[in-house]
């Protein structure tokens, strides 16, 4: 049986912690920044974690 490939989109947007969660980025921080306040772009900077509910799917993607 082949080996299991890991989803090219998703090795690009996640990463594990070394507990074993998965970090990801905020959205909405990319573009049309003129409007959004400072405080909300500061806050969209920082990494956050994934929802318990949708790890699993998430690791399946990543294949561990």
């Amino acid at each position: 049986m082949p080996k299991m490939k890991t989803n090219s989109a998703a090795k690009k947007r996640f990463s594990f912690t070394g507990t074993g969660k998965i970090k990801r980025k905020h959205a909405f921080h990319s573009h049309i920044l003129t409007k959004k306040s400072t405080k909300r772009k500061r806050n969209l900077c920082y990494s956050g974690l994934v929802a318990r509910v949708d790890e699993n799917q998430i690791k399946n993607l990543l294949v561990k």
